[in-house]
């Protein structure tokens, strides 16, 4: 077992050591770069790794962490003061390439629930790329990547009602509208409550002087948060975020940071 998973390690690391350079040097940037050594490395490729459900695991705990940390660099009453772009934007991004698609789909025609299901499917975007992305040029900090981030997370809340509909695409089934209820009365009971509560835990933890329990606790934070939201329903992703976001005017926001940042 061990043996496979050095393997693996040592596939990955080797195929991006090669081919993410060779991308940046060409201008192609690192998004584009490790997309291409996976799919030279996998299936589709060399077949050097097979086992793709497993490996994205990984790579979903590694955008979780990302969201982790952006939560943190947010203001919550910033964030606030942005909810025009987020439901705004978000909601006309998303409509509107759901529209667009579907009629596109439906002229083609095929059924309109399968229309519907592509245009949900083109109006969502990967939040992990796009961010590193802007990470990449700089512009998460500028005003058209803040608004490019207010469409993504306007994209991990409107996952949710898509969920809930799939059933009812499905032909066979109708759409739960109490798993959409139970998602919104988690998530305000985490924000309430887990906002109180997270700084009593942090402050006795710190508390302790113990730099390896402080570590293991921001990366319980991340899990939890993240395993929560899945189970209900809704993205890892959007679980690290607001656990991140719940932290971002603690004291020991730059603690977190140092511990989790690679």
């Amino acid at each position: 077992m061990m043996e496979g998973f050095l393997w693996i390690a040592l596939v990955f690391l080797a195929a991006a050591v090669l081919v993410v350079p060779i991308s940046q040097r060409l201008g192609f940037g690192t998004v584009l770069g490790y997309l291409a050594a996976g799919l030279a490395i996998g299936p589709s490729g060399l077949k050097l790794v097979t086992n793709v459900h497993d490996i994205m695991h990984f790579s979903e705990f590694g955008v979780a962490l990302l969201l982790f940390l952006i939560g943190l660099e947010l203001d919550p009453r910033r964030l606030w003061e942005r909810r025009f772009s987020i439901f705004g934007l978000g909601t006309a991004q998303v409509l509107g390439s759901l529209t667009v698609f579907g009629l596109l789909t439906s002229a083609l025609g095929m059924d309109w629930r399968l229309a519907l299901l592509v245009g949900m499917g083109f109006s969502l975007s990967s939040t992990a790329m796009v961010l590193q992305i802007l990470g990449e040029r700089k512009a998460l900090n500028t005003e058209a990547g803040r608004k490019a981030f207010a469409v993504l997370l306007f994209q991990d809340l409107a996952v949710i009602p898509m969920i809930a509909l799939l059933p009812l695409l499905n032909g066979g089934g109708s759409g739960n509208p109490i798993s959409v209820l139970k998602v919104i009365g988690v998530l305000a009971a985490v924000l309430v409550v887990g906002r109180f509560a997270l700084r009593y835990v942090l402050r006795f933890v710190a508390g302790l002087h113990v730099r390896e329990l402080f570590t293991a606790l921001a990366l319980l934070l991340v899990v939890g948060m993240s395993f929560l939201m899945q189970s209900i329903g809704a993205s890892m992703a959007l679980g690290a975020f607001i656990a991140g976001l719940l932290l971002a005017d603690s004291e020991y926001k730059h603690a977190l940071e140092t511990d989790i940042e690679p």
